[in-house]
């Protein structure tokens, strides 16, 4: 989710603008414009008549989940979700070029599901920053263990080999609270060239101190990788073990999903901020796990209270991007995104490329996508690949009818 340029939601408007501004337009009479206008518009529903698949070639697209034992399998009708809906959003999703994987849950049923390109129900995708979702969580079950105490806890008292070298006083009024909501003052390392070298050097711990603050902590919303990896580096410390190994015995065994890479920085600390690899199945669960209040098949994994904070919108149109296709007033919560999407209110975890894990609590859905990662490639490229998978979703949840 990485991008500096601006959203264009209007193609077919410039084209009218275009067409609008050519000469012959501007030269002919009262009735040569009017005939003109009545040709362009025809020309235009004729186009998008064209781009739309008939009721028989919805009918045909496929979409019926494989075979397998870790899911519930259901029908988009037995869910009591249009049929054609479903199959409009897998015929469109069938276009782009770097989807993996699609899958749509409802009432706890695995009902849609479909591979694309080099996808398939075995690839255990790189989440990229959907993977602070994971750690947040994680934050969470720390907490509700007592190996934290307090969101309030002091960032600095975990790292005391860093906390002689401070010489801004306000790092040492940082919180967990405040990495949580990108609120901790540190900038976003794509801002600037040093910044991201930063990033990639993979010695997170100096740059506490190395860092500056832009703002006060508290104060503002900033996106910042080296935020979430020091929450997962704080997780490690307070359990006495590495991030992996806890989430392994604590959020993914008991969710039965089988974690594949996790990246680690120089000093051998998983990445907070990325790099996790999941099966989109596994996402799915992941994501159930929130839709269902920290709870899966009866047991109680993480607190309620926890999903409900983490799911809260503490910044709103604070991130470069304000809107994406359908998604607007896109807010963050503790690391988790939010935002609206026509007459709903979606959560999500977001991952560069496209990654997504969507909640949409009102209807009891989980939307998830799986796409090329474009790892380590932030250009005008990836982010075109990016917002088509966000556009596919949005435009699927925004067709659907509050229940």
């Amino acid at each position: 989710m990485y991008t500096t340029h601006k959203d264009n939601d209007t193609p077919m408007l410039d084209l009218l603008q275009r067409i609008v501004r050519y000469p012959l337009f501007r030269s002919t009479g009262p009735r040569h414009f009017i005939l003109l206008i009545a040709s362009v518009i025809l020309l235009i529903l004729s186009i998008l008549a064209g781009c739309r698949p008939s009721p028989e070639g919805l009918k045909a697209v496929k979409y019926t989940p494989l075979p397998a034992d870790d899911w519930k399998v259901s029908t988009p009708a037995e869910q009591g979700l249009d049929p054609m809906l479903v199959a409009d959003l897998y015929y469109n999703a069938a276009k782009l070029e770097t989807i993996y994987g699609l899958l749509v849950i409802k009432n706890g049923h695995l009902i849609a599901e479909r591979y694309f390109n080099k996808g398939s129900v075995e690839q255990k995708a790189r989440l990229q920053s959907a993977t602070k979702s994971y750690t947040s969580a994680l934050v969470g079950i720390a907490l509700d263990q007592g190996y934290l105490s307090s969101v309030d806890q002091k960032m600095i008292n975990f790292f005391p080999e860093v906390a002689a070298q401070i010489t801004d006083s306000r790092k040492k009024q940082i919180t967990i609270r405040h990495l949580l909501q990108m609120r901790a003052g540190y900038p976003w390392e794509e801002s600037h060239p040093d910044l991201w070298n930063g990033l990639l050097s993979g010695h997170y711990l100096p740059l506490i101190e190395g860092f500056p603050l832009v703002n006060d902590p508290g104060t503002r919303f900033h996106y910042s990788n080296l935020s979430s990896n020091w929450l997962g580096i704080i997780v490690a410390r307070a359990c006495n073990t590495d991030l992996r190994s806890f989430a392994q015995e604590h959020l993914f065994s008991p969710i039965r999903a089988e974690a594949g890479d996790w990246g680690r920085d120089r000093d051998g600390n998983n990445n907070g901020c990325g790099d996790l690899h999941m099966t989109a199945r596994d996402a799915a669960k992941f994501g159930l796990l929130y839709l269902d209040d920290g709870e899966y098949e009866g047991k109680q994994i993480i607190s309620a209270n926890w999903v409900h904070d983490s799911l809260q919108t503490y910044s709103v149109n604070e991130f470069v991007v304000k809107k994406v296709g359908h998604f607007r007033d896109i807010g963050y919560g503790y690391q988790w995104w939010s935002a609206n999407v026509g007459e709903h209110h979606i959560n999500f975890a977001w991952g560069h490329g496209g990654q997504l894990i969507v909640l949409l609590d009102d209807l009891g859905m989980i939307i998830v996508v799986t796409a090329y990662p474009f790892y380590l490639e932030h250009d005008d490229k990836s982010w075109k690949h990016e917002k088509a998978n966000i556009k596919l979703v949005g435009k699927f949840i925004n067709s659907l009818p509050k229940e």
